[in-house]
C-alpha cells in the first residue's frame, strides 16, 4: 500500500527515468534547428567532426544530443521519417545498455539509428542483430541509407556467404546478423590456425532486436558445431519398431516437467521383444553394457509421445526441421541433440542422419555476455525483466507510445469443447468480414492454424495461412493482411519485425502499379503513380477504421503471456482503432494441463449448454496465475542450465584464449622446451622415488612411457645398478639422454619449420582432446543428478569432477605435442634441410607413416573424420592423419 503511494506521489523507476531521458530529449529538440538549415555537405561533415572530438577526449555522452540531432535529421531527408520524442527516448534506453519495450508499430527499426550511429563512431564496429536473414538484409538496406549518407559504412552477415564476405561485413563500423550467424562465426573462428582467417574482430556494442525471442525463447537451445561420430542409425530404426506394441499404460508421461518414462510394464514388453530379437542375449535391460540400448528406447519414447508432427517439428523433403515454438519459424540448420532428432527421423520414416559429436558449442546467454556493451528492443520484454537482469544485468524500461493506445482487449471466451470453440471463432470472422474489418486469427501451431483454415474454407471465407510452410511468404502476407475484409491466419510469427498497417502497404501497392505500368516512367508520371496510390492506401485506411480497425482473435492461450501480448499487439498501432479477444476451450493444452476437469465439472453443474461460453475477468486472472507459474518453470530450466553451461564456459575461455595467443605468437618453441622439462620430471616422479630402494623402482613403466612419449630407448635397468650411480644421478642421465635426443632431431628441421609446425601441433592436439573433453562432459551431465540420491549437490559434484577433467585434459594436451613432436622425423631429397622450401617438406612418423606436406596441411582439415584417409593407407582418417587434425 505504501509502495504504491509512494509511486503515485513520485512516479516508478521507470516513469523517473523516462522523465530524466525527456530532458535530454528537449535539447535535442532546442538544437534541431540549426541541423535542418545544414546542407547536405554540411551534415555529413558532422561524423568527422565527432570523431575528432572523440579522439581529443570527449565521450559519447557528450556529444549524445548532437549526434541524435544529426541522425534524425539525416533519416528525415533520406527516408522521409523523423524520429519521434519518445523513439529519442528508446534510443538512448539502447545507448545506455538496458532494453527498449515500445508497443508495435512505434517505430523500433528506425529507433535503433540513433545508438547505433552514435556507438559506431568509435570506430570499434556496432552489431545489430535480427531474427533472420529477411530482417538482416531489410533492414541494413533500408537503414544503411542513413549511415551511408552519414559516411558511415554498413555491412550484412547472411547465411551462405564465404569467409572473406564476412570478414568485410564485420570490418564495417555497422553490422547487421542474425544471432545464429553471430554465434556460429564465433565458434568457427575459434576453430580456426590462423588470425588471419578469423573473420569477427573484438566485441564491443550490440543491439538485440526482438531481445525476448533471442535471448529467452532460443537461448535454451544451444549453438552447436558438430563432426560425424560413430554410425547407431540401425538403433534408431530397431527403437522405433518397437514403439508401437506400447499403450498408454506402459509410459508416464508428465507434461509439466515435459518428461516420459517407460512403466514396469513397458519395460518387461521392451525387455521381451529385445530377448526374442537377439540383442540382450541374456542380460537385463538396465545392465551396465546394455545403456546405450536403454538411451535409444528412451528418445524413441519421446519422439513418439511429447514431439508432434505439424507442431513442433515439420517433415519436408525427406527432413525433420524444427518449429520454434515461440516464433512458429523454422530453424534452419538446428538439430534436436543426444540422438532425439535421429529418434524423429526413424519415427517419420525419413533418412536417418549419422549422430554427431560436439566439437564446439556455447549457449546464447554466454554468447552475448562476450559484448562489453549489450542493449535489445522488443514489444514485449517486461514479463521477463527478472530473467534479463539476472542473467544479463539488463533493466527493462518501457517507453510511452507516440499516440494513446485506443485498442479494446476483450475478456477470453471459455468453451467446453473445441469443436464448439471453433465455431465460435468461424461465426466472429464471418460477422467482421462483412463488415470489411480486417482479422487476424492467431494460432500456437502449424496443426492448429491448418484447422482453423479448414473450418473457414468450409464456411466459404477465403483466408491467407501464414505458417513455417509459408515463412517465405510472410512478408507479403502480413503487408496485406490490414486490407478490408482481409482474413489472414497465423502461427506466433505472426507480424515479427512487420507492422500490420491498416488498408495495406503503400510500398506493394506501389510496386504492383508500377509492374502494371510496364514501361519506365517519367519522374512526373511517377510522382502522379505515387500520389494515386497513396491516395488509395488512405482511402483503404479509412475505410477500415472505420469497420473498427484490426481485429486480433487468439485461438489459444500461450504458456508465455508475452506471446500473447504480441499477438494482440498487432492490432492498434500508433493510436489505429482496434480490437482484441481469445476463445479457449477446455481441451486446449494449457487449459488441459493445469486442471480443466474441475472446472469442466462446475461448468456442467452450472448448466452450461452447447455453444454457450463462460466469459469472466476472473478466468482472465486465473489463466494469467497458469500462465506466470510456467513461465517461473521455464525460467528456472534455463536458469538450471546456463549454471552447468557457465562451468564449460568458463574452460572454454581458457581454450579460445591460448589458441589465440598460439596464433599470435611468432613462436611457441621456449613454451614446448618448458613443456617437455616439466613432462620428463613427471614421468620420473610417477615411476621412480629417492625415498624407495632401487628394486622398487618401477623401471619397466618409465622404459615404456619415455619410449612412447620421448622416443628415447634408455639402459635404465643397466644405469640403476652402476656402481656409483645414485638417484639424483640416474635422473640427471635420464634428463640429459631424453633432451639430447630431441635436440639432436631438432637440428633436421629448418627454424621456421619447426615453430610452424610446433604451433600447428599444438592448435591441432588442443582441439582433438577440446572435443573429446566436450564429448565426456556430456556423459558426465547425463547422469550426475543421480548423485542427488546420495545427498550431494549435482551442480557441486559437476563442477569439481568438470575442473578434474579440465586439468586431466591440459596435461594430456602437453604430452600429446611432446610425444608427436618426439616420434616425428623430416624427409627431405635435399642434403642440405635448411635449404629446403617448406612446400616442398614432408613430415613422417618414426614409423615412416607419410604425415602431411606444410601445402596439405590445410586441405587435410576439410576431410570427414569417417572417410578414407587421402594418404592412401586404406585406414580412415580418424584412425590415420585425423589423429593429428581436428
Amino acid at each position: 500500500m505504501l509502495l504504491k503511494l509512494v509511486q503515485k506521489i513520485f512516479g516508478s523507476a521507470n516513469d523517473r527515468l523516462v522523465r530524466r531521458l525527456g530532458h535530454v530529449v528537449q535539447k535535442i529538440n532546442e538544437i534541431e534547428s540549426n541541423f535542418t538549415a545544414l546542407s547536405d555537405y554540411d551534415l555529413q561533415q558532422k561524423t568527422a567532426e565527432f570523431k575528432v572530438r572523440l579522439e581529443k577526449g570527449e565521450t559519447l555522452d557528450d556529444i549524445l544530443p548532437e549526434a541524435f540531432a544529426t541522425v534524425r535529421e539525416a533519416a528525415r531527408r533520406v527516408l522521409g521519417e523523423r524520429h519521434y520524442d519518445v523513439q529519442l527516448i528508446g534510443g538512448m534506453v539502447l545507448h545506455n545498455g538496458m532494453i527498449s519495450e515500445m508497443r508495435t508499430g512505434e517505430g523500433k527499426t528506425l529507433v535503433a539509428t540513433a545508438p547505433v550511429y552514435l556507438n559506431a563512431l568509435s570506430g570499434k564496429g556496432v552489431h545489430v542483430v535480427t531474427v533472420n536473414d529477411y530482417l538482416a538484409q531489410r533492414d541494413a538496406e533500408w537503414m544503411g541509407r542513413v549511415y551511408n549518407f552519414l559516411g558511415l559504412t554498413v555491412g550484412c552477415i547472411i547465411s551462405g556467404i564465404s569467409d572473406m564476405e564476412r570478414k568485410k561485413a564485420y570490418q564495417a563500423d555497422i553490422t547487421y546478423a542474425t544471432n545464429n550467424e553471430l554465434g556460429f562465426d564465433y565458434l568457427r573462428d575459434n576453430m580456426k590456425f590462423s588470425l588471419n582467417d578469423m573473420v569477427q574482430r573484438p566485441f564491443n556494442y550490440a543491439i538485440v532486436d526482438e531481445v525476448d525471442s533471442i535471448l529467452v525463447d532460443e537461448a535454451r537451445t544451444p549453438l552447436i558445431i558438430s563432426g560425424p561420430a560413430e554410425d547407431s542409425s540401425q538403433w534408431y530404426y530397431i527403437a522405433n519398431r518397437y514403439m508401437s506394441s506400447l499403450t498408454t499404460g506402459d509410459y508416464e508421461k508428465d507434461e509439466k516437467g515435459k518428461s516420459i518414462t517407460l512403466t514396469d510394464s513397458g519395460s518387461a514388453k521392451i525387455e521381451e521383444a529385445l530377448e526374442r530379437d537377439g540383442y540382450l542375449k541374456g542380460s537385463s535391460l538396465y545392465d551396465l553394457q546394455n545403456i546405450s540400448i536403454v538411451h535409444h528406447i528412451n528418445q524413441a519414447l519421446k519422439a513418439h509421445n511429447m514431439f508432434h508432427r505439424d507442431v513442433d517439428y515439420i517433415v519436408r523433403d525427406g527432413q525433420v526441421l524444427i518449429v520454434d515454438e515461440f516464433t512458429g519459424r523454422i530453424m534452419d540448420g538446428r538439430r534436436y541433440s543426444e540422438g532425439l532428432h535421429q529418434a524423429l527421423e526413424a519415427k517419420e520414416n525419413v533418412n536417418v542422419e549419422v549422430e554427431n559429436q560436439t566439437l564446439a558449442s556455447i549457449t546464447y546467454q554466454n554468447y552475448f555476455r562476450l559484448y562489453p556493451k549489450l542493449s535489445g528492443m522488443a514489444g514485449t520484454a517486461m514479463t521477463e525483466a527478472q530473467e534479463f537482469d539476472d542473467i544479463y544485468k539488463l533493466v527493462v524500461v518501457e517507453i510511452p507510445t507516440n499516440q494513446t493506445v485506443t485498442r479494446k482487449d476483450n475478456d477470453d471466451e471459455i468453451y467446453r469443447t473445441k469443436r464448439e470453440k471453433l465455431a465460435a471463432i468461424v461465426q466472429l470472422v464471418k460477422e467482421r468480414h462483412e463488415k470489411q474489418q480486417p482479422i487476424l486469427v492467431g494460432t500456437i501451431s502449424i496443426e492448429n492454424s491448418e484447422e482453423v483454415a479448414r473450418e473457414l474454407t468450409k464456411a466459404g471465407l477465403k483466408h491467407n495461412v501464414l505458417n513455417a510452410r509459408f515463412h517465405d511468404k510472410e512478408a507479403e502476407i502480413i503487408a496485406e493482411a490490414g486490407y478490408p475484409g482481409a482474413i489472414t491466419v497465423a502461427t506466433n510469427m505472426a507480424g515479427r519485425g512487420t507492422d500490420i498497417k491498416l488498408g495495406g502497404s503503400y510500398d506493394v501497392h506501389l510496386k504492383a502499379a508500377l509492374q502494371k505500368a510496364g514501361a519506365v516512367l517519367s519522374e512526373t508520371a511517377r510522382k502522379e503513380l505515387e500520389a494515386s496510390v497513396r491516395a488509395e492506401i488512405k482511402a483503404l485506411e479509412d475505410t477500415v477504421k472505420a469497420a473498427g480497425g484490426l481485429y486480433v482473435i487468439g485461438t489459444e492461450r500461450h504458456e508465455s503471456r508475452r506471446i500473447d501480448n504480441q499477438l494482440r499487439g498487432r492490432s492498434g498501432r500508433q493510436g489505429d482503432p482496434g480490437e482484441t479477444k481469445f476463445f479457449l476451450s477446455l481441451e486446449d493444452d494449457l487449459m488441459r494441463i493445469f486442471g480443466s476437469e474441475r472446472l469442466d465439472a462446475m461448468l456442467v453443474r452450472l448448466g452450461l449448454k452447447e455453444g454457450e461460453s463462460i466469459t469472466h475477468p476472473w478466468v482472465n486472472k486465473a489463466l494469467e496465475r497458469a500462465q506466470k507459474k510456467v513461465e517461473a518453470r521455464n525460467y528456472d530450466i534455463r536458469k538450471h542450465l546456463l549454471k552447468y553451461d557457465d562451468v564449460m564456459n568458463d574452460q572454454r575461455k581458457v581454450i579460445y584464449e591460448q589458441r589465440k595467443e598460439v596464433m599470435n605468437a611468432e613462436s611457441i618453441h621456449e613454451t614446448m622446451e618448458e613443456s617437455r622439462l616439466e613432462l620428463i620430471h613427471h614421468t620420473l616422479n610417477a615411476h621412480i622415488s629417492e625415498s624407495n630402494h632401487i628394486e622398487q623402482w618401477d623401471l619397466n613403466g618409465l622404459h615404456e612411457e619415455l619410449l612412447r612419449i620421448f622416443n628415447v630407448n634408455l639402459p635404465l635397468d643397466a644405469w640403476a645398478h652402476e656402481e656409483g650411480v645414485a638417484y639424483k644421478e640416474f635422473v640427471n642421465r635420464v634428463e640429459t639422454q631424453t633432451i639430447a635426443a630431441w635436440v639432436e632431431k631438432e637440428k633436421n628441421f629448418p627454424g621456421e619449420l619447426l615453430h610452424r609446425v610446433e604451433k600447428d601441433i599444438f592448435l591441432h592436439s588442443m582441439d582433438q582432446l577440446w572435443k573429446d573433453h566436450l564429448h565426456t562432459l556430456d556423459y558426465l551431465r547425463t547422469g550426475i543428478n543421480l548423485r542427488a540420491y546420495a545427498q550431494r549437490n549435482p551442480l557441486n559434484e559437476y563442477k569439481q569432477e568438470a575442473f578434474d577433467l579440465f586439468t586431466t585434459m591440459l596435461d594430456k594436451v602437453k604430452e600429446t605435442i611432446v610425444s608427436i613432436l618426439s616420434h616425428m622425423n623430416l624427409n627431405s631429397k635435399d642434403e642440405d634441410a635448411q635449404k629446403v622450401p617448406l612446400k616442398n617438406t614432408v613430415l613422417e612418423d618414426a614409423n615412416n607413416n607419410r604425415l602431411m606436406t606444410d601445402d596439405e596441411l590445410e586441405l587435410m582439415r576439410m576431410v570427414p573424420r569417417n572417410g578414407p584417409c587421402p594418404c592412401g593407407s586404406g585406414k580412415r582418417y580418424k584412425e590415420c592423419h585425423g589423429k593429428l587434425v581436428v
